[in-house]
């Protein structure tokens, strides 16, 4: 009689950056993953990219193409580890060759965020003083806060969500701009003072969700991975990101979006803005959520037409992608 000699279970390898945030992000999907497969393994290794490292510069004049990933994508591909989970915004549209987007995870509210200095705890985004330092790394917003408030005193500020924070409370800045998901995941949703309307900044594209990499030849991890999709989130990240990339812009280029799923139909809305807000320009398009990346193409197109590419040519020549 010949027995049978099973294989022991499988132990995957999940990797991090070593930001608090990120961790939360991470140690929530091994979480879920861990109660879908009770017999697999699910370890967690961190790893540091060059947008942890290089903190005394502007996001914008590093460069944006795998600021945050590169060093992750590098590790799956020699098999260090299996997959990384990203926040979906800093992850590029464009992915290595041998990777792929195999989930994206239930989205959080994906909305700016202010938050403000004690002093101005009766104020909102509208109603603070002319000459107020608003504090934000994020060109996206930068750029539509000016288009809507030219008074308003612009700062770069860097470092995780505490630094940050503890440099508003500090006084060297009136308020923060933040992603409401990443104060909400951190338990610090108490420092949410206002949601930006996103009549004034429109989200950054993936903003709120997670992206979970992983290597495209490994069809069981991929398989695993479908446990903790959220297919409205994916048709909505997906048609978001076909939109950036048809405009060949960059998690650092001021591209806001904003969609919404009603019954099949998907609406996406999507704004493109010079660094000094003085020009924008912004359209809608609504179709079935199933054609997700054709609609976000589609969306490129109308404002390309209306002179995106040429307030993005503008931005280009001043921004060294890459570099």
């Amino acid at each position: 009689m010949t027995s049978v000699v099973s294989s022991p279970p499988r132990t995957i390898r999940i990797g991090s950056r070593k930001s608090q945030l990120a961790l939360v992000q991470t140690y929530w999907v091994q979480e879920q993953l861990q109660k879908s497969f009770p017999d697999i393994t699910f370890e967690v290794h961190t790893m540091s990219t060059q947008g942890d490292k290089i903190l005394d510069v502007a996001l914008a004049k590093i460069g944006d193409k795998g600021l945050f990933t590169k060093e992750l994508e590098v590790g799956m591909l020699n098999q260090e580890i299996d997959f990384a989970v990203h926040s979906l915004k800093d992850l590029p549209t464009n992915l290595p060759e041998g990777l792929t987007l195999a989930a994206i995870t239930e989205r959080e509210n994906p909305a700016d965020a202010l938050v403000v200095h004690e002093k101005h705890k009766d104020k909102q985004i509208d109603t603070l003083p002319e000459g107020a330092v608003i504090g934000t790394s994020s060109l996206r917003r930068l750029a539509q806060l000016r288009h809507h408030f030219p008074h308003f005193t612009f700062k770069d500020v860097r470092g995780n969500l505490i630094t940050r924070l503890a440099k508003l409370d500090a006084g060297e800045y009136d308020a923060l701009i933040l992603a409401a998901a990443g104060l909400e995941r951190l338990g610090m949703s108490d420092r949410v003072h206002q949601i930006i309307p996103k009549e004034i900044s429109l989200h950054a594209v993936g903003q709120g969700a997670l992206g979970i990499e992983c290597r495209a030849d490994d069809s069981e991890l991929l398989t695993l991975l479908k446990a903790i999709e959220h297919p409205a989130t994916r048709d909505r990240c997906l048609a978001e990101r076909s939109f950036l990339r048809s405009l060949e812009g960059g998690c650092q280029v001021p591209i806001g979006v904003n969609t919404e799923i009603s019954g099949e139909n998907l609406t996406l809305t999507g704004i493109v803005a010079s660094i000094d807000g003085q020009k924008l320009v912004k359209d809608t398009v609504t179709g079935i959520a199933n054609n997700a990346e054709a609609l976000g193409t589609e969306l490129a197109e109308l404002l390309r037409q209306q002179g995106a590419q040429e307030i993005l040519s503008e931005i280009f020549a001043v921004i060294q992608r890459g570099s």
